[in-house]
């Protein structure tokens, strides 16, 4: 990949979310050359994630994270006060490919990826024209928008009530307010930006009703997803 200086450099902006107010940073350009990862995902070998995302995943080019590293250090330095580094816990290549109607429960939900306030989730937006982002939640019943240890308990109790009450939801992918969750913001997509939060908040894929999702690089909702464990 090119080095940054020959593109356009990357601009961060933070946007406080819900009463909790818990930043998320919005970087545009995030990699110096988002065409070479989109090639590089047009060979790669993508297959169904064996977790919790609704599609398939591939690995990513090794010099990835070296390409986006400056634009990243400024972040967790900056906005969420890392100043001793960072663990990449996993990053790859993610398109959501799953039908509606093929969705289980915990991905009809608003979900947080870890409790611990050191996790951290960034996603990366690799298609051009697509604006499906990604949209973060308040629990009615607690008013909780982040789930830490102490209060995974006391949501967890209270999220299956509401389940018992109200039903289980439509299988579709969340958009919007329901009866349990409040949205409190959705940030759409641009493409080659980023945005980067908390594991902890609660949040979701912003996924239009009645698109398709193919899973072709070239034409799905191809994205980087990657976390980390601050030092």
């Amino acid at each position: 990949m090119p080095d940054a200086e020959n593109s356009n450099p990357p601009s961060i902006t933070v946007r406080l979310v819900g009463h909790e107010r818990e930043p998320v940073a919005i970087v545009e350009n995030f990699a110096p050359d988002p065409e070479a990862l989109r090639a590089a995902a047009a060979r790669a070998a993508f297959a169904p994630d064996p977790r919790h995302y609704p599609g398939i995943r591939a690995a990513l080019p090794a010099d990835y994270m070296a390409g986006v590293h400056p634009a990243l250090s400024e972040v967790m330095r900056e906005v969420f006060g890392f100043t001793r580094g960072a663990r990449v816990l996993g990053a790859n290549f993610a398109i959501v490919t799953t039908s509606p109607e093929a969705l289980s429960l915990e991905q009809r939900l608003p979900h947080v990826d870890a409790l611990d306030p050191g996790r951290m989730a960034i996603v990366h937006y690799l298609s051009p024209g697509d604006t499906d982002g990604t949209a973060f939640y308040r629990h009615r019943a607690t008013g909780f928008e982040t789930i830490t240890a102490a209060r995974s308990a006391a949501y967890f109790a209270a999220l299956n009530a509401d389940l018992a009450a109200h039903g289980q939801p439509a299988a579709a992918y969340l958009c919007g307010d329901t009866a349990i969750f409040e949205q409190t913001g959705v940030i759409g997509a641009r493409f080659n930006s980023a945005l980067i939060y908390r594991s902890r908040v609660l949040h979701s894929g912003a996924i239009s009703a009645g698109r398709e999702l193919p899973g072709d690089p070239r034409t799905g909702r191809l994205t980087v997803t990657s976390f980390l464990a601050a030092a």
